[in-house]
């Protein structure tokens, strides 16, 4: 009897789920089509606002940046927006602050900058060993764990950049350079 593997009971329990669903769908609209589009359009415009509320006090375009990220921030649990460092030469960058359940962070997570700034990378000796590399293998740091050791790279072009420590991405342990 239940040979295809859909029961009564199942059966029944989809055809009137889909009904009222259907149903549903008819009370939300006063005129068909037209109207079944407006809640998409509503919909999507609050995640726009939302997404450029999360920049309060910050810079204007630092909700482009985050756009920019792809979710690349959605597990860094100290990502709180990005350190404006335009116009200083030299820019630092803490490896193993306390961030994602331990020392798995780098500090700050995201910084913007000008070509030709040079980031300086520099081990804080907590969380074990880490290292800096691009996701698309641009610049990579050996794997260290010594307090004190640095690695720096200069930026030349405009774009934003990626990084983890590879052991410790899984937990969080990502950065971004945005570069302008």
């Amino acid at each position: 009897m239940t040979s295809t593997g859909l029961s009564r009971r199942r059966f029944t329990a989809l055809v009137a789920t889909t009904s009222i669903s259907a149903a549903l769908a008819g009370c939300t609209s006063s005129s068909g089509d037209a109207a079944s589009e407006e809640p998409e359009t509503a919909e999507e415009d609050p995640a726009e606002n939302t997404e450029t509320s999360d920049s309060s006090g910050s810079e204007s375009g630092q909700a482009g940046d985050t756009q920019n990220f792809d979710g690349w921030f959605d597990d860094v649990e100290n990502f709180d927006g990005v350190d404006d460092e335009t116009g200083s030469d030299a820019v630092a960058v803490d490896v193993g602050v306390e961030a994602n359940g331990g020392a798995f962070g780098f500090g700050p997570a995201a910084v913007r900058v000008s070509k030709g700034t040079t980031v300086t990378w520099t081990w804080n000796g907590k969380g074990g060993t880490h290292n800096v590399v691009h996701t698309d293998g641009e610049f990579e740091s050996e794997l260290v764990g010594d307090e004190g050791h640095t690695f720096e790279y200069t930026f030349e072009s405009a774009g934003v950049y990626k990084y983890s420590c590879v052991p410790h991405e899984t937990l969080g342990m990502k950065g971004a350079v945005v570069v302008e």
